[in-house]
């Protein structure tokens, strides 16, 4: 492809706090980055808020800062870079002017819970309740997904409503957005998004992979405002005119759960775990919806082309994984730093008969208890600030290991693809995966190996690999294939005893129904 100069593809991977942009070259090997935080604004408690108009920005700097450090390095960005791709934070949920190119409110983002009210009114107008649209979308009726925010938008911003009254709305998630804006906005932007995030909308159909015109009569949101769905890997548009890499194709787009699962290669059968503030577990079921029964989302996966197959997911949610170890950070200052966990945690050989469950807020899946709330069990005079810190290292793994059991029963023994040895590998990846010891424990709890890649940002590289596939600088091959890249993986091996692996699971399961009916605690 490179004929003798180097070529490479570019990913702006959105994130909940922060922008980067990445420079790959065509060994898949970072060549340059940047990153930008962004503010988060809470106007009242339970809303969470981003302004368009500041992610743009940095946007902006990001791709030319990237650019630049690339150039230092004495690679030939400007002339090699064949594409970019595209990842984001999902669900986040925005409403913008077609004629002016400017946002009508700020975006509410996926964590925002201010729809409650309309979620509530949903469940008992609609003859499911809540799981009234699963059949069709593969969600529950949540705050989480974007369908409600977009109601909220509609039902109370006066500029919203005239706006959709006038037919001069554009409804999005960041990712159309974006490209809106980055092929042109006002002058003639490409308003789509991609299979992945319409997946989280609650309005795409995942048999169909179109909108699904029932429940947009429903919900009495008009079609003319979504954008068009198209693949995960296809060319887009190009960038316009006014901002860095001009004229460069946009050929990818991928929620980032589903990006960090093409940068694992997670083909059918295979699951991996992102571990950040929270954690987010999927399984790629191939071309089967499969509904589960054990309180996981039905999703989509990745569809590498407009005439690929879709592969489709089990997700489990896990809302609080590393936030419980800035919780002891920064509300207990039982660490100074966050990395220092493993220190502290190593320094025990168990958590002495300790168990942490991270129910600050309730608990999502498996559970899906918004009544339950933290423990901390089994303290003895015998505890130690150590054996604590090892308890929030193991409350990640557990709960990581509950949503796989949960999936283990979804999927079944012909949905999971097992090594030559019969075991079922756990992909990693994330900031939290760098702790050697949480993987490890991780391995021990599950009784299966936990494989780590060199690089632990998959996000980025996910949405680099969509791009590069669609303008021919990776094949499916490339990128599925095993090669070069399991060379650098890490494997994690159980070498917990059985016999005290099922002790530790019954314990657990102890401390988990403890957390249950204490929202009323005061």
């Amino acid at each position: 492809m490179s004929n003798g100069e180097e070529t490479f593809v570019g990913s702006l991977d959105q994130g909940t706090t922060s922008t980067r942009f990445i420079i790959y070259d065509q060994s898949a090997r970072p060549v340059g980055s940047h990153q930008v935080e962004f503010t988060q604004f809470y106007p009242e408690a339970g809303w969470v808020e981003h302004d368009p108009v500041e992610i743009l920005e940095s946007v902006r700097v990001c791709i030319a800062k990237a650019v630049d450090k690339a150039t230092a390095e004495g690679h030939n960005v400007d002339k090699g870079l064949k594409a970019i791709g595209l990842t984001n934070q999902r669900e986040t949920t925005l409403v913008w002017s077609k004629s002016t190119g400017l946002p009508l409110h700020n975006a509410i983002v996926w964590m925002d819970v201010r729809t409650s009210s309309i979620c509530r009114k949903l469940e008992k107008e609609l003859a499911g309740g809540r799981t009234h649209f699963v059949e069709t979308c593969g969600l529950p009726i949540s705050t989480y997904f974007s369908a409600v925010k977009l109601l909220w938008l509609i039902e109370n911003v006066d500029s919203v409503k005239k706006a959709v009254e006038d037919g001069d709305a554009l409804f999005g998630t960041i990712d159309t957005w974006l490209i809106w804006n980055l092929t042109g906005g006002v002058n003639g932007g490409v308003h789509v998004t991609d299979v992945s995030n319409a997946s989280r909308t609650m309005l795409l159909n995942l048999k169909s992979l179109e909108w699904d015109k029932p429940t947009l009569e429903t919900l009495k949101i008009p079609a003319g405002i979504l954008p068009k769905i198209v693949s995960n890997s296809e060319v887009i548009g190009k960038v316009a005119n006014g901002w860095p890499i001009t004229g460069v194709p946009i050929s990818g787009c991928l929620g980032d759960q589903h990006a960090a699962m093409l940068g694992q290669a997670c083909r059918k059968g295979e699951a991996k775990s992102t571990y950040g503030t929270g954690a987010f577990i999927l399984l790629n079921t191939g071309e089967e919806v499969i509904h589960s029964k054990n309180g996981l989302l039905s999703t989509l996966a990745f569809k590498l082309g407009p005439k690929s197959p879709a592969n489709y997911a089990l997700e489990g949610s896990i809302a609080i994984a590393g936030a419980a170890v800035q919780w002891l950070r920064d509300s207990l200052g039982i660490i100074p730093s966050a990395s220092e966990i493993e220190s502290l945690a190593s320094s025990v050989e168990s958590t002495g008969g300790v168990y942490f469950v991270p129910a600050f807020n309730g608990l999502f899946a498996p559970w899906w208890r918004d009544d339950a709330r933290g423990v901390l069990v089994g303290i003895t005079r015998y505890t130690t600030k150590a054996h604590v810190a090892r308890a929030v290292l193991e409350s990640m793994a557990f709960q990581v290991r509950d949503v796989l059991d949960s999936m283990h029963k979804d999927a079944g023994e012909k949905g999971e693809t097992k090594n030559e040895k019969g075991e079922f590998l756990l992909r990693v990846d994330g900031g939290a995966a760098v702790n050697n010891l949480l993987m490890q424990i991780q391995a021990d709890l599950l009784g299966s190996p936990v494989v780590r890649p060199a690089d632990i940002e998959t996000t980025a590289l996910g949405a680099a690999y969509a791009a590069g596939l669609a303008v021919g600088v990776w094949s499916e091959d490339d990128i599925f294939g095993a090669g070069e890249k399991a060379k650098t993986d890490t494997t994690f091996h159980p070498i917990l005893d059985d016999g005290i692996r099922k002790k530790k699971v019954e314990s657990w399961n102890k401390a988990v129904a403890r957390t249950f009916d204490l929202a009323d605690l005061f």
